[in-house]
């Protein structure tokens, strides 16, 4: 049993839905494997659980490559910047905000260890996650025009969500230990 297996067996009942969909998600799809999993990484980082970050990227190297690890990581925190940045910019609605120079760097966004519609499709589920909306839209605008597919990009998020949801389910199981006593079914 890997790391990732047990970990999602020790989901419990009560979110047995997220288990259930964490072991689809990460299936076949309309996503390569190197997207599947760069997504669940990056989505896992943002999401902060120390667990599933370590369990999803171990399997990820084994099944894809450390080279898709590493862009996920990378697109999780370039985004947790862009997103806080951008979104402020959208929710003041003001135009000045938006003349002003970013001045962030961004340099891995243009040299992805992997594809730069991959990195993109990764930046696109976290700032799906961070509910950034500028960033959203720029992301699939991105992986749109480099060929990918809408069924690409729900996919992605639908990996995302998930991914999101399983931390979240994990970390209740922890805080609340009557949630951990139910057996997993």
């Amino acid at each position: 049993m890997t790391a990732l297996e047990a970990l999602r067996d020790s989901i419990p009942d009560a979110a047995r839905d997220i288990r259930l969909n964490l072991a689809a998600v990460l299936s076949d799809s309309s996503l390569t494997p190197a997207q599947r999993y760069g997504v669940a990484v990056a989505a896992a980082a943002t999401s902060r659980h120390e667990g599933l970050r370590a369990a999803l990227a171990d399997e990820a190297r084994a099944q894809v490559g450390p080279a898709v690890v590493d862009d996920a990581l990378a697109a999780a925190s370039l985004m947790a910047m862009n997103n806080v940045f951008y979104r402020f910019r959208h929710l003041i609605g003001k135009p000045a905000y938006g003349e002003k120079p970013a001045r962030l760097r961004m340099n891995r966004l243009a040299k992805p260890a992997t594809s730069k519609a991959d990195f993109e499709l990764m930046s696109l589920a976290v700032s799906a996650l961070n509910g950034c909306e500028t960033c959203v839209k720029a992301h699939e605008r991105v992986v749109l025009e480099a060929g990918l597919t809408e069924d690409q990009v729900n996919d992605a998020v639908r990996v995302a969500a998930v991914v999101h949801a399983a931390a979240v389910a994990l970390d209740l199981a922890t805080l609340v230990p009557a949630l951990a006593l139910t057996p997993a079914a």
